[in-house]
């Protein structure tokens, strides 16, 4: 049971994008000794845009991470073009892996948006019935919608190839969600295809997946 997520954005200075990656590389065998780190996905956003979600059981465990090794060792990389923001959201509803999947995610897609005043509640019930719909996708390994300190809300999902992303997107959830968004949303701040340069998931399997091309996902 996975509650509490942390996303956290990093920009790579002019030129590094290389090194950023070698660094998010690095901190995969110090996320796999963290017992309470359920879920962890470093992603590249795009050209420089890099971001680590982590999904925790609970506050104890969020902190631990961020106070970690991983965690102290973006705060003090020197190759990032500023600080990395981090940002802590409440895991509304979710979908993990019931078993260790035989196929390495190597894409995604992100979004964030915000509710129209007083719409709060019924974007948090359209995001959880979308959760079984998503759960009856065959190729969906993971899907996340969160809800952010400051009020926004996001979704992430990730998936092990561009197929795989195509028939998500083109599925039942994310055409319920578009169906609702002009009467919900007061707007989207984000949309992106993501790719996925490693991860761990239940059952704490690690898989490491670099995309070393330096186009867009």
């Amino acid at each position: 049971m996975v509650s509490h997520g942390l996303l956290v954005k990093l920009e790579a200075k002019p030129g590094l994008d290389a090194e950023v990656e070698e660094l998010l590389m690095s901190l995969v065998p110090m996320v796999r000794d963290e017992v309470d780190t359920v879920a962890w996905f470093a992603i590249r956003f795009g050209r420089s845009e890099y971001g680590i979600f982590a999904a925790f059981p609970d506050e104890a465990a969020r902190s631990a991470h961020r106070e970690g090794r991983a965690g102290r060792a973006i705060v003090q990389t020197d190759l990032l073009h500023s600080a990395p923001v981090f940002r802590n959201a409440v895991i509304l509803t979710n979908k993990l892996p019931e078993r260790e999947s035989l196929q390495d995610d190597t894409k995604g897609t992100y979004f964030s948006f915000t509710a129209k005043t007083n719409q709060e509640e019924e974007v948090e019930e359209l995001l959880l019935a979308a959760a079984p719909l998503v759960r009856d996708e065959p190729r969906t390994t993971t899907w996340f919608a969160l809800r952010f300190d400051d009020g926004e809300y996001g979704v992430l999902v990730t998936v092990p190839d561009n197929a795989a992303r195509l028939a998500h997107l083109t599925g039942h959830a994310p055409r319920e969600l578009a169906k609702h968004a002009l009467a919900l949303l007061s707007g989207i701040h984000d949309l992106h295809l993501v790719n996925v340069l490693a991860a761990k998931v239940p059952p704490h399997h690690v898989s490491v997946q670099l995309d070393t091309r330096r186009g867009m996902a």
